[in-house]
């Protein structure tokens, strides 16, 4: 049997009660703190992430792509273009694809007796990835498409409805302006309120029969603004994006999410670094107190240390007799600590008791997201780090003087 390990096992299985004892249960107690302070804060960053960039996929897919002579335009243009088919056969051909749909917009003011508000209307078409805007529905019923005609239905967000005192089944005027100057009305009825959550959307946006632009505007039937592409993998969005743009024909390009709405992205990523921030704090803390646990174990076994000398005991076997103790009260920290974030996970998956203001964070209850690769990255990192930092201290072995040590009181 290894002696430092049977000494070590021997140690860590005492029941003296002394100073050191505490200093490990603290050591332990923090370890287990740290390691699910980390699993905790992955779960909530990679849920958050996840909701957030659903949310804006549902909303407006994960590649924009559009014809235009003049490069590329924002979401307000409302310039025509004739559907492609051999456009829409390359772009579904790709194996990447998941949903092809296209969309129209319009500029429109609608009025009610409470007021004027100005936005944006997005015209889908019928069974073209409705259900991923069902899902935004807090009140009424989704837009109804007609045979024939176009459909007179609104989907106007809570922010709207609020503002305009507007509910489920009102009429409401809703201006369009084209672009000679003249203007027209249509009475359109509130069939639904939807709450995406995000601002950015709510404020500016309404949904309605993309027949309804087409007819305001004098389209051609099957007139439309852009497509919209949603892949099986967003991971693979900028890669594809890439592919795509390069192969279209030389009026057409294409535009990612990201590069669409980076000010989103762009505090999804701030809130990556602040996530990174806090697991490099919390591993601190626990090869902090570990590293002090090891100290006091050093130096609280003194006289041992000089007896081991004493009987021929090697430096390196005395080091691997701390190691070994400091490495149980590691591993017993990161096992309580891994099980203790899980849990914590489990609960708020199970019952959201975490509640957060949606006008905040676009989200009403805090979404956890587990993916168990991380986990076993945090706990093997905890373990490398804290037994590479332990290595140091242990070094004061060396300086150890056995007369000074075996009459160490």
């Amino acid at each position: 049997m290894n002696l430092s390990w049977f000494i070590a096992r021997r140690l860590a299985a005492s029941g003296k009660n002394s100073f050191a004892r505490f200093i490990i249960r603290m050591a332990i107690a923090a370890t287990t703190l740290s390691v699910a302070v980390m699993i905790v804060a992955m779960a909530f960053t990679n849920g958050f992430r996840q909701v957030i960039s659903e949310k804006i996929f549902s909303f407006w897919g994960h590649i924009r792509i559009q014809q235009n002579l003049q490069g590329p335009a924002s979401n307000s243009d409302e310039y025509p273009i004739i559907r492609n088919d051999s456009i829409e056969h390359y772009l579904e051909s790709l194996p990447e694809t998941k949903e092809l749909s296209m969309y129209a917009i319009k500029s429109a003011l609608l009025r009610s007796k409470n007021g004027i508000e100005s936005l944006l209307l997005k015209g889908v078409e019928s069974g073209k990835g409705n259900s991923r805007y069902r899902g935004f529905l807090r009140e009424g019923n989704w837009i109804s498409f007609p045979e024939n005609g176009y459909g007179k239905d609104l989907c106007i967000s809570r922010y709207v409805a609020d503002k305009l005192l507007l509910d489920c089944g009102d009429s409401l005027l809703v201006y369009f302006f084209r672009e000679d100057g003249s203007k027209t009305a249509r009475k359109l009825r509130v069939s639904g309120i939807f709450k995406t959550g995000l601002e950015e959307y709510d404020k500016n946006f309404a949904l309605c029969d993309i027949n309804l632009i087409r007819r305001l505007n004098n389209w051609e039937p099957g007139s439309i603004v852009a497509y919209e592409i949603f892949l099986k993998d967003h991971a693979k969005i900028d890669s594809i994006n890439n592919r795509i743009y390069a192969e279209l024909p030389q009026t057409w390009y294409s535009q990612s999410i990201q590069e669409a709405y980076p000010s989103i992205f762009d505090w999804l990523n701030l809130q990556e670094q602040l996530k990174n921030i806090l697991l490099a704090i919390m591993m601190a803390v626990a090869i902090a107190n570990l590293l002090t646990c090891l100290i006091i174990l050093v130096l609280e076994r003194t006289r041992m240390t000089g007896l081991l000398k004493a009987l021929g005991a090697k430096d390196a076997a005395i080091r691997r007799i701390f190691l070994f103790k400091t490495g149980i009260i590691a591993l017993t920290g990161i096992i309580l600590g891994t099980l203790v974030g899980l849990g914590l996970c489990w609960l708020q998956k199970t019952y959201g008791f975490i509640k957060l203001n949606e006008e905040t964070y676009f989200i009403r209850t805090a979404k956890v997201d587990v993916i168990w690769w991380q986990v076993i990255v945090i706990d093997l990192m905890t373990w490398v780090v804290a037994m590479t930092s332990l290595i140091i201290p242990t070094y004061l072995i060396r300086k150890t003087n056995v007369i000074r040590a075996i009459s160490f009181r």
